[in-house]
């Protein structure tokens, strides 16, 4: 009976690994639109030292209104947060990034998808 809930175990975590692992290139792939001359864009973005630790910088935002959301890595394991990271992809094109992910959707939507969220 052990036996079979370690396995079980094990089985699980591989399948959360093999998610996160598609999850960390998905991320390392999307876009970001860093505007380091435009002072508006400055206070949206705090030191990398303010991100709690397990947790990333994502803007959301398609056209005017842009909020600012600290999003922690379990988001990773949320469908409805992977396909914002493929429609970033797809919207942004895939190059290396640095600082804030852009996510070209309402900060709405981002809340909406954020507060929805699945138990682990």
């Amino acid at each position: 009976m052990l036996k079979a809930k370690t396995m079980n175990s094990l089985l699980r975590l591989k399948r959360f690994l093999v998610k996160l692992r598609r999850a960390m290139m998905v991320l390392r792939d999307v876009a970001v639109r860093p505007n380091l001359d435009d002072d508006e864009d400055r206070h949206d973005e705090e030191p990398e030292s303010e991100v709690p630790e397990g947790h990333f910088t994502v803007l959301a935002g398609n056209g005017g209104e842009r909020k600012r959301f600290v999003v922690g890595l379990k988001q990773l394991g949320n469908p409805a947060f992977l396909k914002l990271l493929e429609e970033a992809k797809e919207e942004y094109g895939s190059f290396r990034q640095e600082g804030a992910l852009a996510l070209p959707c309402p900060p709405q939507r981002l809340q909406q998808i954020l507060q929805d969220e699945l138990p682990c």
